[in-house]
């Protein structure tokens, strides 16, 4: 049945009904409709909500997920005297680029759970691939929409009852999607210069993206598709990695 479909997915991605009801332009009585197959689609508005949870029209009509193929890849072209220093996870760095993160686009109205994942993996990996050596070298896993961080919903909870951050939620276009309110500033001495003019160009790159855009770009980077689903995403193949998501041979101002 469609609409279970629609539901699963929906719930798999982390979206609510409210925000893919704004999205489509209709109540969400009229959206609940949708789910419980009591409300047929017009074409506009399949090809719309397929983007949303991050598929083609076709997948969508077919009630499948895409299939994951692992293209032909070759390592990428990078600076041959480049030390590569295995991923050391810092969870306090993790923590403070979170907060840096949420402070300057937290409150976007296109900003969700799901696009805080994609960025902070885009952060994380990027860096990798550039440099050699980890910035937090947190574990990322392969969710079917993207990249997820295993430590995320523990260092929100952790800054809740520090009284760092609030969630709050943030009425836009009919919806409510769920925010997180910073009520300390990020400590920036854990971060080096470099590294936060890292993070300023990931945002300034993706953070205008919607969260249906960011999963079809991470769904095409090769960790991503190098992993098995659920498992962890390795480090290592973002110097595998061509296309739009390499990073290594690009100006470092992206």
């Amino acid at each position: 049945m469609l609409g279970q479909f629609i539901e699963q997915k929906r719930a798999d991605l982390g979206l609510t009904r409210e925000y893919l009801a704004a999205q489509l332009g209709v109540s969400r009585p009229q959206y609940r409709k949708i789910e419980s197959g009591t409300r047929e689609l017009t074409l506009a508005e399949a090809e719309r909500l397929a983007g949303e949870l991050g598929l083609t029209l076709a997948d969508f009509q077919a009630h499948r997920a895409p299939r994951c193929e692992l293209p032909a890849a070759k390592p990428a072209r990078r600076n041959p005297r480049l030390k590569i220093r295995a991923p050391k996870r810092d969870i306090e760095k993790f923590r403070q680029v979170l907060m840096y993160v949420l402070g300057e686009i937290g409150l976007r109205p296109n900003v969700n759970d799901a696009v805080l994942h994609r960025i902070l993996y885009f952060i994380d990996f990027d860096y990798y691939e550039r440099h050699g050596e980890s910035l937090s070298g947190v574990t990322y896993i392969r969710n079917h929409y993207g990249p997820i961080a295993v430590d995320f919903r523990t260092v929100v909870r952790q800054q809740e009852e520090r009284g760092e951050l609030e969630v709050v939620s943030v009425r836009h276009c009919g919806e409510a999607p769920q925010k997180y309110l910073l009520l300390a500033d990020p400590d920036l001495s854990v971060l080096s210069g470099r590294e936060i003019k890292h993070i300023d160009a990931v945002l300034a790159q993706l953070a205008h993206r919607s969260s249906a855009d960011l999963a079809r770009y991470a769904r095409g980077d090769i960790p991503w598709l190098a992993a098995q689903p659920d498992r962890p995403i390795d480090y290592a193949s973002v110097f595998y990695r061509d296309g739009p998501c390499a990073r290594s041979i690009q100006d470092d101002a992206i």
